[in-house]
């Protein structure tokens, strides 16, 4: 081909001639830009083929997606970390929570023992807790000894107003039963009645399983669980059937599935109520009593300090009376922690809109909460 080209270039070839020596067999471009477009074409071809290696494994086959109640349970991570801050009174460190490290070591016993004492209030359940662990504990070491041990049912009911830290507890049950060897992963799966029931029929026994598998080897926490019973008289509801699926799964998994309904008293009884399965299989009852007026304060402190903000001793006393009064008057929807989490971030909000018109700030004016302030943030 080299000799052809030479020959017809000593002959002074014309444009067209040279042209057509010059393209590849079967295809004709006709310009510079069709040339242009096919070099583009190539590499979009390229990128495509890139992608579609990253998006297979080693052996070639399509990379598995987070299955439904996997991209359930992260898109509600964060919402559930400030709720557990909430009913913690604060005391949970949300960026540490969320940047947790897959290869750190889990806590011992001992570490999570100490941040069930740690928090505010809940004596009785502290109390309950720890003699649940020393029972599990002493099963264990019979059953080493090949002593006979009584039927054991994990399964718990807790009962109680909103913000009365129901959540934190599972939290740590969870961990505590992975340490002391009675769940494999000791993660806790929270979800309500939307995270369960479908909207069509046959669908919310799928669903209601997908969820359960994805708490094996840890807790799921059935949060509100008396709304998957309505009351006698409001017709058919899939609800029963996402409880059919629960009683079965809990019976299919028992040796490795812990499961905790959670909600208000009168209900949660009613609850309990609606089907023998449910009886049966629940009788470990936590009662949550509302944070007292002295409690409630401690949580507040807790906030201000973990925040660095420094109340004034007349605004120390607006906040004392005020949480005895929110107590003295609450119904059945108080919000215990959440109420003060509200109140907090009121008191921040008009501390900033006081503050921010200042030509010069201090570091007083920046961390310091007068009374003027907690009586604003009380109206709001």
């Amino acid at each position: 081909m080299y000799k052809e080209i030479s020959g017809n270039m000593d002959k002074n070839p014309s444009k067209e001639e040279l042209e057509r020596n010059l393209k590849p067999s079967g295809t004709y471009l006709d310009s510079l830009t069709e040339f242009a477009n096919l070099l583009g074409t190539i590499r979009q071809a390229e990128d495509a083929a890139k992608e579609l290696l990253s998006e297979t494994d080693a052996s070639g086959q399509p990379k598995k997606s987070d299955n439904k109640s996997d991209l359930l349970e992260k898109s509600k991570e964060s919402a559930d970390l400030e709720r557990e801050n909430d009913e913690m009174g604060g005391s949970a460190d949300i960026s540490k929570e969320s940047d947790t490290d897959d290869d750190a070591p889990p806590r011992t016993l001992d570490e999570m023992l100490e941040q069930l004492d740690s928090l505010v209030g809940l004596d009785i359940i502290k109390q309950n807790v720890k003699s649940l662990i020393n029972y599990v504990k002493v099963r264990k070491l019979r059953e080493d000894e090949e002593l006979p041990n009584p039927p054991l049912s994990l399964h718990m009911v807790f009962m109680g107003n909103p913000g009365t830290g129901k959540t934190t507890v599972a939290r740590i049950l969870s961990e505590l039963y992975r340490a002391i060897g009675v769940l494999s992963k000791g993660q806790l799966v929270e979800v309500d009645r939307s995270g369960l029931v479908a909207g069509y029929v046959g669908q919310t026994a799928i669903q209601t399983s997908d969820v359960i598998k994805s708490a094996l080897g840890g807790i799921l926490f059935i949060d509100e669980a008396y709304s998957l019973a309505p009351e006698v008289g409001s017709g058919n509801d899939f609800g029963r059937e996402a409880i059919e699926t629960l009683l079965k799964m809990m019976e299919d998994h028992r040796d490795d599935l812990i499961v905790i309904v959670a909600g208000y008293s009168e209900p949660m009884e009613r609850f309990i109520g609606s089907n023998p399965g449910l009886e049966s299989r629940f009788n470990r009852y936590f009662m949550f009593e509302d944070y007292n007026s002295e409690e409630l304060f401690e949580i507040f402190s807790s906030m201000c300090a973990k925040s660095e903000y420094l109340l004034t001793e007349d605004a120390a006393g607006f906040a004392r009376d005020h949480f005895e009064f929110i107590y003295d008057t609450r119904d059945e929807n108080f919000g215990n922690a959440r109420h003060v989490r509200n109140f907090f971030e009121n008191i921040v909000t008009v501390h900033s809109d006081r503050v921010s018109p200042q030509e010069k700030h201090s570091r007083e004016d920046l961390t310091t909460v007068l009374l003027e302030d907690m009586e604003k943030a009380s109206l709001l």
